[in-house]
């Protein structure tokens, strides 16, 4: 693979509920910025940012240095990058693709391999902490792939995350957040699970919810169930196939790896289950 270049201008592709707020963090801090959308209403939503448009992810590739990538599944990462009209074959050698969608590590690993050839880096960079982490800057980052495009691309990183993560070669950072939302699913199942005891020992829910957002027993999982029923069907609209996706992706590279998920799988089943979003 080639050297790294600077990072001058960077191109951001999905601006969705997370991706929008990420890609004006950027704009906002000064970085030269271009962006693509499938949706020309999405991109109305910038004009105030001076970031610049582009008509094609190719269009876009040929300008910048870094490609942010923050679509929905593997599926839409492999087709902005390597699709007609994508993004790899118009990005010039020692620029970067960082994926932020959260999808399968071989997915990211093979992409590397094909960047490669070309003198491109990929990082897979998926986010946690949703569209509010994202406007105030708190993502948390996970990142794999080579230690120097990592530090080439930071500051870009850091405008959006804190912190930000490097956690080994490419496919590190989609493990991680792999087992980062299995335990978030796992967490919520046991939430509502302690919500029906509480409930039966005569403890007012809301009551309950005060104390476990002071309390030892607090964890974000148990903040996502809430009123007015006090179990997670109302959190499912919102969550529930973003998690199914990603508990069936981890409960696959388990069974490839010969791991037994054991606990944390039987928690994550049922807060799935609970959202009517069964794996």
């Amino acid at each position: 693979m080639s050297a790294v270049r600077e990072v001058r201008r960077v191109g951001f592709i999905g601006l969705g509920s997370q991706g929008g707020p990420m890609a004006r963090r950027i704009a906002e801090a000064g970085i030269p910025t271009t962006l693509w959308a499938r949706r020309p209403e999405a991109l109305a939503e910038f004009r105030d940012t001076g970031a610049a448009t582009a008509a094609t992810p190719a269009e876009l590739a040929a300008g910048c240095d870094l490609v942010c990538v923050c679509v929905l599944d593997d599926a839409g990462v492999e087709h902005v990058v390597t699709g007609p009209e994508g993004v790899l074959e118009h990005l010039s050698e020692g620029g970067v693709i960082a994926v932020h969608s959260t999808v399968r590590p071989g997915t990211v690993e093979r992409l590397a391999d094909l960047a490669a050839e070309r003198g491109v880096a990929v990082l897979d960079a998926p986010v946690s902490g949703g569209g509010p982490a994202a406007e105030q800057g708190r993502l948390l980052v996970m990142l794999g792939g080579d230690a120097d495009a990592v530090e080439h691309c930071r500051h870009v990183f850091s405008a959006y995350g804190d912190p930000v993560v490097h956690l080994g070669p490419v496919g590190a950072g989609q493990r991680a957040k792999l087992v980062n939302n299995l335990l978030l699913a796992a967490n919520m199942g046991v939430a509502e699970s302690a919500f029906a005891v509480a409930r039966g020992l005569g403890v007012d829910p809301a009551r309950l919810g005060a104390v476990l957002a002071h309390g030892t027993g607090r964890s974000f999982g148990a903040a996502m169930v809430r009123e007015p029923e006090f179990t997670l069907r109302t959190s499912s609209e919102r969550a529930g196939s973003l998690l199914q996706k990603d508990v069936r992706l981890i409960a696959d590279l388990a069974k490839e790896a010969g791991i037994h998920l054991g606990t944390v799988l039987d928690a994550a089943d049922a807060a799935l289950a609970s959202m009517g979003w069964p794996r």
